[in-house]
């Protein structure tokens, strides 16, 4: 089987180093990390269960996100938000490096996994995945969230289905994305005496709630990018 593999290496200031490597099902982008045998019991799906959660209880005993993010948060937890780290993220397509805090590191191979986990509402997710852009800005994620989201209406409407050209379905998806961050976030305080994870979830979540606000008002921030789009074309007439 093949797969798309992610590494993420974080060196931190006293010499220690630690690498996560994020194995994805080549189709399905499903992550295969293996998981614990023995998963803590904050990870149980009725641990500050998302109240929008579509799995059925008596089929799924753990949440699929929480027991994802076991192997990130044990490697890391001794760091804080604000320490300074290097990160080295190594995709099939790109390799970055950069000087950053915890948390924003922290918070990029969160949303990475996340979107992989198999939550039904993490899902949509995926084509983004699939081309993980890492360290990424909000201005950065809310124009490739509204392009994938748009790529995919044209899969729709060439299916026959109605396309939705007003994002309505895109802020839908944010807003039950912000339910279950703070779903997780309750999950994070019950475990964590530290803040770099609770933290670097409330990163996540500034894209959660800035992205409906976006589509309302600020995407005409951008509209001059396409401004070759609106010109008539030579040929016409």
């Amino acid at each position: 089987m093949e797969t798309i593999n992610i590494r993420y290496h974080f060196k931190m200031k006293d010499g220690k180093e630690e690498i996560i490597d994020l194995r994805l099902h080549e189709k399905t982008l499903d992550l295969l990390n293996d998981i614990p045998e023995n998963l803590p019991a904050w990870t149980k799906i009725n641990f500050h269960q998302c109240p929008h959660c579509p799995l059925d209880i008596q089929k799924y005993t753990h949440c699929p996100v929480a027991i994802h993010l076991i192997k990130m948060i044990e490697l890391l937890k001794s760091l804080l938000s604000y320490d300074e780290i290097h990160v080295d993220i190594t995709t099939p397509q790109r390799h970055v490096s950069r000087e950053t805090s915890a948390q924003k590191g922290i918070s990029s191979l969160m949303g990475l996994i996340m979107a992989t986990s198999g939550c039904p509402h993490m899902e949509f997710f995926k084509p983004m995945a699939r081309f993980h852009l890492p360290l990424s800005s909000v201005e950065e994620t809310i124009y490739r969230a509204t392009s994938m989201y748009l790529l995919a209406q044209y899969f729709l409407q060439k299916e026959g289905r109605k396309a939705d050209m007003e994002l309505e379905g895109l802020k839908k998806i944010y807003h039950n994305i912000k339910i279950i961050n703070e779903s997780m976030a309750g999950r994070l305080r019950a475990i964590s005496d530290k803040d770099v994870a609770l933290n670097s979830l409330v990163i996540l979540d500034i894209f959660a709630q800035t992205l409906p606000f976006a589509i309302e008002e600020s995407l005409e921030d951008v509209r001059y990018l396409f401004s070759s789009y609106f010109k008539e074309s030579s040929n016409e007439g």
